[in-house]
């Protein structure tokens, strides 16, 4: 069991990653989340979230859930995007769990 001080620091470690990368490196990436394109909100969005309101290992669960989504939202924006009825070029941005 992590003690309330460890999880405090991972959590917070880890916002703090979530956010230098959504500064630094996404806008230059040259893709957009599948998930955003679909729903409007970003993994990094939603991930950030659960590492800012859930403990640590519900947060960690949650990341995976949320990787495991997008990559569900990516195959099906493919599919979509195959038969002419999407514009936009998918790149899968979560890799499968």
């Amino acid at each position: 069991m992590l003690s309330a001080a460890v999880d405090t620091s991972a959590r917070r470690l880890a916002v703090s990653l979530i956010d230098a990368y959504r500064r630094s490196l996404s806008p230059h990436k040259g893709f957009a989340c599948p998930h955003r394109l679909l729903y409007g909100e970003s993994c990094s969005g939603r991930i950030r979230r659960a590492f800012s309101e859930q403990n640590l290992p519900a947060a960690v669960q949650s990341a995976a859930a949320q990787f495991a989504d997008c990559s569900r939202v990516s195959a099906f924006l493919r599919e979509r995007n195959s038969r002419g009825n999407v514009r936009c070029i998918v790149i899968p941005c979560c890799l499968p769990i």
